[in-house]
């Protein structure tokens, strides 16, 4: 029998789904020092992924629920090595019951919880109202992480970081912005909402012909670019590639307008799409001399 991980401090977080338990968690790791958080089958430390899957990401929800709970025999055994090499001195297990946090204890070999937080003794009616609406009105999960570690994972499912969503909470901006001078200190403090893979909202798809638009409308705004030859979308797991050629303006500046382009195509397809962008490609085809 596997011996216990000792000298951890365990909190645990309460409360039904959809009430705004992964958002309070992060208020709660800063308040209380909490150096680590486990939460839908993450280990997250200082705020960072270090190990484990999202439950979110699974394709039903049998598997996020095995997920969540480290059933998987190798996601366990990677969790164990990275609380083990990370060494926290205090973990914040977040679940649905104090059956679940139990389990999820069990299965990583840690301590039993010292304290323990209720969602309802920690938020007002009106907040996890709130959070309720979010989770199934819009389909709205948070993950207590930053969103370059998971956007790549959650490509099309990807919502937005927390940072910008004013509405989703009734806290001020200011408490929310993970940019404050307050808030850079904190080892916690970017939220990320996506939509879990499993949602009952459907599959999320963006045709070609949406890309091809983004396309046009930022190449119409660099002035060195006489017109798009054609764009082609190729789909990958964790993202997608744009490859797009130019006839461009005799005289110009090729290299810094395509550079230009680059960018410009791939913040305007990520906001608009939520897509990950893996790369931009671009070719000039040609030049043209235009009066």
């Amino acid at each position: 029998m596997e011996k216990n991980i000792d000298g951890i401090k365990i909190y645990s977080l309460v409360g039904k789904s959809g009430t705004g338990k992964s958002f309070q968690a992060i208020s709660l790791a800063n308040d209380y020092g909490i150096e680590a958080i486990i939460d839908d089958g993450l280990f997250i430390y200082n705020g960072r992924i270090a190990a484990g899957v999202s439950a979110k990401r699974r394709e039903t929800k049998t598997l996020a629920i095995k997920t969540a709970l480290f059933m998987d025999d190798a996601l366990r055994a990677v969790a164990l090595r990275s609380i083990k090499t990370a060494a926290p001195k205090s973990i914040l297990i977040i679940g649905t019951s104090d059956k679940m946090v139990a389990r999820i204890v069990d299965r990583l070999n840690l301590p039993q919880p010292s304290e323990r937080f209720d969602i309802e003794n920690i938020t007002t009616e009106s907040d996890r109202e709130q959070a309720h609406k979010k989770r199934y009105e819009l389909g709205g999960h948070i993950i207590p992480a930053p969103t370059v570690q998971i956007k790549k994972d959650f490509s099309g499912f990807f919502v937005h970081p927390l940072k910008s969503l004013r509405d989703f909470s009734e806290d001020t901006w200011e408490e929310i912005n993970p940019f404050t001078e307050r808030d850079i200190r904190r080892p916690f403090a970017e939220r990320t909402v996506v939509r879990p893979t499993y949602s009952y909202l459907g599959k999320y798809t963006v045709s070609d012909k949406a890309i091809v638009d983004i396309v046009q409308i930022a190449a119409s705004n660099v002035p060195e670019v006489a017109s798009v030859g054609g764009t082609f979308v190729r789909v990958r797991t964790a993202g997608v590639i744009i490859e797009v050629s130019l006839i461009m303006k005799y005289g110009a500046n090729v290299r810094e307008a395509a550079r230009s382009l680059q960018k410009s195509i791939a913040e305007s397809t990520e906001d608009m799409t939520s897509m990950n962008i893996l790369a931009v490609d671009i070719e000039i085809r040609s030049l043209v001399w235009l009066n």
